[in-house]
């Protein structure tokens, strides 16, 4: 138990020096030392020994990559189609671990995509990378005018675009008199990106499947996550106080598929809300891009 709780400790400080590189001129690959930690604590306690279902054991990087009876479940570079990706989002269904909610924050989250993009590679095995450039409107503008413009443009294939959202230019996507769409600094609360990862009904773009690619997915959460920056790379402002509507799944410590709510005593819940449920929150972006929840309901 020390020597587990030792490498434990060791790993969490693998993983602050990887948080700490991201900033630096070029930034080492993940490797499995940074993701062993979540496998550890939360589905080692099923995926382990001879009892492991489909033979499918966790605990250790070479059972991991060979993966069940069936298949392997991770696809080095590809975590879109890794089984073992697609499982903790709840692409795949049951979705993992089996004792959620909770499930895997969308950080932890966040590590295994990483780890699996970078090449899955084994604990101690990195390469260097040159620095990336913040993606910018320019980068993913292509991608809305290919599969999304059809309809939310002025005057689309169904008239006016639906709901009034409009994906043409930078300004019209970030707008947020009516509500927030696109909350710059925090995918997991734009109800843009939840709507084109299947998280809230219906999934877009509306003439799906094919719905958008895990590629194309990606860099769309990339361009939000850093800032939702236009074409020159200036970073959009978070629109503090303006509206948001979004639509999940409920998880325990009010989350919203990974996405922490502030919930107070001014907040409406609905009766009979709770965990597991699909549910609408209503509420307002704060200054730092987090989402205080006015009411919440199942839906």
């Amino acid at each position: 138990m020390r020597n587990r709780m030792h490498s434990i400790r060791l790993a969490a400080l693998a993983l602050a020096s990887f948080v700490a590189n991201a900033a630096a001129q070029t930034m080492p690959t993940a490797d499995f030392s940074i993701v062993q930690p979540i496998l550890a604590e939360r589905c080692v306690m099923c995926h382990a020994g001879e009892g492991a279902p489909l033979g499918l054991r966790l605990d250790d990087y070479a059972s991991l990559m060979k993966g069940s009876s069936k298949e392997p479940v991770v696809k080095a570079g590809n975590p879109a189609g890794s089984e073992l990706i697609r499982r903790i989002k709840g692409e795949s269904q049951p979705r993992m671990p089996l004792t959620g909610p909770p499930f895997l924050s969308a950080g932890e989250i966040a590590l295994l995509e990483r780890w699996v993009a970078d090449g899955a590679r084994p604990a101690g095995e990195t390469v260097e990378l040159a620095p990336q450039a913040a993606p910018t409107w320019a980068d993913v503008a292509p991608i809305f005018a290919s599969r999304c413009a059809k309809c939310h443009a002025q005057q689309g294939i169904m008239g006016p675009a639906p709901e009034g959202v409009l994906l043409t230019s930078h300004a019209d996507a970030l707008a947020a008199s009516e509500r927030a769409r696109i909350v710059p600094g925090n995918p997991d609360a734009s109800e843009l990106m939840r709507r084109i990862r299947g998280q809230a009904r219906p999934r877009m773009p509306f003439d799906g499947p094919p719905f958008l690619t895990g590629n194309e997915i990606r860099l769309i959460s990339d361009w939000i996550e850093q800032g939702a920056r236009d074409s020159q790379g200036r970073p959009a402002d978070v629109p503090a106080g303006a509206a948001v509507r979004l639509h999940g799944r409920l998880e325990a410590g009010w989350r919203l598929d990974g996405l922490g709510l502030e919930v107070g005593s001014g907040t409406r819940l609905d009766k009979g809300t709770g965990p597991g449920d699909y549910v609408e929150v209503r509420g307002t972006v704060e200054a730092d891009g987090g989402i205080r929840a006015s009411r919440i309901r199942p839906r």
